[in-house]
């Protein structure tokens, strides 16, 4: 297990690496590896291309230290780490923007978004009568507008810093996902 562990790090560090100077779409399995000095073969022992080694970098850098966030009161920080991260790793985060990595950053920031916000719901609901379509409905909807903010923010080169954005999405979003539950709470027990 350590073992397998060494090799995907040498593999990520070699991608991060590469994608400061090259866009994801032109790293080939040959470079990462000729870059890290292991075998292709070594390569697809672990990955099945470069694109499912880019997800588990952002799922091992991002998702990771998310989970102490997935809370009511505690999700704005947890915002706040996608977008340091993001500003941290500005180069490697608008490579695979700029690039046909798109799809795999907007599908993995609806998944971070969805699964903070789904936690949130959960937190928010116990007392509430809320079906599961209706959490999956809430939560598809304010990650997709997250995802939106976010997509936005990259278009603009990361103009803004990681703590105006956080404060601009805590604004914007602040009570609003309690009162979207309620409301289907209202609706659930017959007034709405």
């Amino acid at each position: 297990m350590a073992h397998s562990l060494l090799t995907q790090n040498a593999l990520s560090n070699s991608l991060k690496k590469l994608m400061l100077t090259v866009p994801i779409n032109r790293i080939h399995v040959q470079m990462l590896t000729d870059d890290c000095g292991l075998t292709r073969h070594t390569f697809y022992n672990h990955f099945r291309d470069v694109y499912e080694l880019l997800g588990w970098i952002y799922d091992r850098e991002v998702i990771d230290g998310l989970d102490k966030y997935c809370t009511h009161d505690k999700w704005p920080q947890g915002i706040e780490l996608v977008l340091r991260y993001t500003a941290e790793n500005k180069v490697i985060c608008l490579n695979t923007f700029r690039s046909l990595g798109r799809d795999h950053l907007e599908g993995f920031l609806y998944r971070v978004f969805y699964q903070l916000l789904r936690s949130v719901v959960d937190d928010i609901a116990p007392k509430m009568r809320i079906t599961e379509k209706d959490k999956e409905e809430c939560c598809g909807f304010y990650a997709n507008a997250l995802v939106g903010v976010f997509i936005a923010w990259l278009k603009d080169n990361l103009r803004q810093t990681p703590e105006h954005m956080a404060e601009l999405i805590d604004r914007v979003m602040s009570g609003n996902i309690v009162h979207t539950l309620e409301k289907y709470d209202a609706k659930a027990k017959g007034r709405g």
